[in-house]
């Protein structure tokens, strides 16, 4: 339970989704919290963009997620909501390897207060192949954890007509290869990233809600609002053998995201200095 439970203990908190996000978001929403989760069954939250590009998202991924909570808002007249929006690409760190950004926004109209988290994970299934036979698409199903994991086939990658998507079983997955096939020649194969047909993700959803739940719980030290969390680094930890900096964090930086209060925490993996191995200088 948050120190804080009368920001928002007894209100209904409507979650911003058409893709089933609150079997993973509403029971930890609502032990944290003590809200009262719903979900609008009339919100389409696809006219802000798909995954597969027949709507293209036009805003970043926070401000997406901020749009989602306002039509949530709008539809129901709830003044708490909240909205996730993930993203699909190689990792910001490690370029060769896939990744997932899932980004969470809360936002309290009658506090004026907005809590925003971001969680990246390579634990994700994101792969599409060109497919030109049976048993080509069988492995790639295999390989992507189908049919537990949905897929979608489309002509040609980024090709807008005919796809097919929502997969989950061998034979809707054979039918819908072999009319592709047959009308172009070979059929694009990706994995079906919406959270309802990817278990991989969900789970990196509720990752991030964690995350997100453990910041609320957390209050500023000078106004005592929560959603207190880490807001950036600082990287500079000094080399132990040549005390140059390094790559490696020195600090995180705490910011208040109502009164906007900053607060610096040094060494905050209880290292005071970097192997050698990390720097630079000793190890250009």
């Amino acid at each position: 339970m948050s120190p804080y439970p009368s920001l928002f203990s007894g209100r209904e908190l409507v979650i911003a989704t058409k893709h089933h996000k609150e079997q993973v978001m509403a029971p930890l929403l609502e032990q944290a919290l003590g809200v009262k989760c719903i979900v609008p069954a009339n919100l389409d939250t696809d006219i802000l963009g798909t995954f597969t590009g027949e709507v293209e998202r036009t805003t970043d991924p926070l401000e997406t997620a901020r749009k989602k909570c306002q039509l949530a808002i709008e539809l129901t007249g709830c003044t708490l909501a909240i909205a996730n929006e993930g993203s699909f690409g190689p990792h910001p760190a490690f370029g060769f390897i896939p990744a997932d950004e899932e980004i969470l926004v809360l936002v309290d109209k009658q506090h004026e207060l907005e809590i925003t988290i971001r969680e990246i994970s390579m634990d994700t299934n994101f792969v599409g192949e060109l497919i030109h036979t049976e048993a080509q698409l069988i492995a790639f199903a295999e390989s992507a954890q189908f049919p537990a994991h949905g897929l979608i086939i489309r002509p040609a990658q980024g090709s807008q007509n005919g796809i097919i998507k929502g997969i989950t079983d061998w034979d809707s997955l054979r039918d819908a290869f072999q009319k592709t096939v047959k009308e172009s020649g070979a059929a694009y194969v990706e994995t079906d990233m919406r959270a309802l047909y990817n278990p991989t993700r969900m789970a990196v959803i509720k990752q991030a809600t964690q995350k997100l739940v453990k910041i609320i719980n957390t209050c500023c030290p000078q106004c005592k609002t929560p959603g207190f969390g880490i807001t950036a680094t600082t990287t500079g930890l000094p080399c132990s053998l040549c005390s140059s900096p390094t790559q490696s964090v020195l600090s995180l930086i705490y910011t208040c995201q109502k009164c906007a209060f900053s607060q610096e925490e040094k060494y905050p993996n209880k290292k005071f200095t970097e192997d050698p191995t990390f720097c630079d200088v000793c190890n250009p």
